[in-house]
C-alpha cells in the first residue's frame, strides 16, 4: 500500500503560508533577527520569531480573542488549514490529527507564574488551561473540523518525523481515510533559557556544517502534510517512500561521535523503501549548528554514502530551530524540492568542517530534477528520524 502526501502547510519566521516561505529562501532571506520583538525575555540571542503577536493570530485565524489560545495552537492552525485547504480533503471522511509538540502552552503558562510566584492566589488559571501539549491538539483539530482520530507526539526535535511516521501506519491500518501530520512550536522564555543553560546557543547567526559553528538560533513555526492511501488520491505531490525512528542511545541530549542513531534511522528509511543510498538526490539536513550534531550527522553521511555524498543542506538558517515542529517544515520543504526541482541553501557556510571535509549546498538551486528526498530529524534522548519522500 502507498501513502501520498497531498497537502501541505506551513508558517514560519519566514512568513505565512508555504509560497511565502519559498519565497523568501529563493531570495535568501532569513527569519532569525537579531533579538526577539514579540517573545518577552532578558536574553538579547537571535531567533526565528514570526513578526505577529498572538491577538494578531487571533485576527488572522477569525478566531476570538477570548478563547485564549496559545501560540503553539495558533501556529498550528493556521499551517493544518493551509494543509487540509490543498489537499481539497473531503470532510465527509475519516480525517485523523498527529500533532507534534515540545513547547506546548508554555508561552501563556509562564506568564501566569509571574504573578502566581509573588503571589499564590493570583494569576490567571485561563494561562495555564493549555499547559499540556494535547491541547494544542485539539484546539487545532476544533477549529479544522477534524473528525476522526487525533493524538499528540513529543519525543523532543523528531516529534513532527515521528508524527509522520505514526500518520502513515494509521492509513496503513485503516483508521483514518485523511491523516493530517506534523507539529507546531512557539517561541517561549522558558525554552530560550533553558537552551541558554545548555550552552548550545550562538550569539550570532547560526552556521550548520560550517567549522566555525558554535550553536543553533531557536524559531518557532508550524509545518503539516496531508497523506492518503495513494489509491484514494488522484492528485498528489510525491510518495512517501521510507521512514524509521532509531536510537542513538548514547546520552541524554548529544549524539554519538559516531552518529549511529543517524546512520540507522537513515540506511533503514532507504531499505524500507528499497532504495540504494545512490538513488537519492538531496538532503535535509537535520543540521542545528552545534557542534555536536554537525560532526555526528556528518559522520552518518560518510558511514551510509562514502564518497558519493548527495547535495545535502540544513534549512534551520533560515527558520531557526523550531523543535518539535522542525521534523513537519523540514517535511513540507523536502516535498516542495521534490515538486519545484529546487536545492536549498545552506546558509553562512563558509569552511568545512576540518575532521570531515564536508561542503553542503551553498546556492539556490532550480530547474533541477529531484525525485527523492532524505530529511532527518533527531532528538535529545538519542530519538533519531528520517523521512524518505519520492516522486
Amino acid at each position: 500500500m502507498g501513502i501520498v502526501v497531498t497537502g501541505v502547510g506551513m508558517i514560519s519566521a519566514l512568513g505565512v503560508g508555504v509560497d511565502c516561505n519559498l519565497v523568501s529562501i529563493r531570495k535568501g532571506l532569513s527569519g532569525i533577527s537579531a533579538t526577539p520583538k514579540i517573545l518577552k525575555t532578558g536574553n538579547k540571542l537571535p531567533v526565528g520569531e514570526l513578526q505577529m503577536t498572538n491577538d494578531e493570530l487571533h485576527k488572522l485565524l477569525t478566531i476570538q480573542p477570548q478563547e485564549h489560545l496559545s501560540r503553539t495552537a495558533l501556529l498550528g492552525i493556521w499551517a493544518v488549514r493551509e494543509a487540509l485547504k490543498n489537499a481539497n480533503v473531503d470532510y465527509s471522511k475519516r480525517i485523523g490529527l498527529v500533532s507534534s509538540t515540545s513547547v506546548g502552552g508554555m508561552d501563556l503558562t509562564e506568564h501566569f507564574f509571574e504573578k502566581f510566584i509573588e503571589d499564590d492566589k493570583a494569576g490567571r488559571l485561563r494561562d495555564v488551561r493549555m499547559h499540556d501539549c494535547a491541547a494544542s491538539t485539539d484546539a487545532i483539530a476544533r477549529h479544522c473540523g477534524i473528525n476522526g482520530y487525533r493524538t499528540t507526539i513529543s519525543t523532543a526535535c523528531s516529534s513532527a518525523a515521528n508524527a509522520v511516521i505514526t500518520g502513515a501506519k494509521l492509513l496503513k491500518h485503516n483508521i483514518v481515510d485523511y491523516v493530517v501530520v506534523g507539529g507546531s512550536d512557539a517561541l517561549s522564555a522558558f525554552t530560550v533559557n533553558g537552551f541558554k543553560s545548555l550552552m548550545i546557543l550562538d550569539e550570532k547567526h547560526c552556521r550548520p556544517f560550517d567549522e566555525s559553528r558554535a550553536g543553533l538560533n531557536l524559531g518557532e513555526g508550524a509545518g503539516y502534510l496531508v497523506l492518503q492511501r495513494e489509491e484514494d488520491a488522484p492528485l498528489y505531490y510525491c510518495h512517501l517512500s521510507g521512514y524509521a525512528n532509531r536510537n542513538d542511545a548514547h546520552h541524554q541530549t548529544a549524539s554519538s561521535a559516531e552518529g549511529n542513531g543517524a546512520y540507522l534511522a537513515m540506511a533503514d528509511a532507504l531499505k524500507m523503501a528499497g532504495m540504494s543510498p545512490e538513488n537519492v538526490d538531496y538532503i535535509n539536513a537535520h543540521g542545528t549548528g552545534t557542534g555536536n550534531n554537525d560532526a555526528s550527522e556528518s559522520a552518518a553521511f560518510i558511514r551510509l554514502f562514502g564518497n558519493n555524498i548527495p547535495p545535502f543542506s540544513s534549512t534551520k538558517a533560515f527558520t531557526g530551530h523550531t523543535l518539535a515542529a522542525a521534523g513537519g517544515i523540514e517535511a513540507v520543504l523536502s516535498v516542495m524540492a521534490i515538486k519545484t526541482g529546487c536545492l536549498y541553501p545552506n546558509l553562512n557556510f563558509n569552511t568545512p568542517i576540518s575532521a570531515y571535509g564536508l561542503t553542503p549546498v551553498c546556492k539556490y538551486t532550480d530547474c533541477t530534477r529531484v525525485d527523492s528526498v532524505l530529511t532527518n530529524s533527531f532528538g535529545f534522548g538519542g530519538n533519531c528520524s528520517s523521512l524518505l519522500f519520492t516522486r
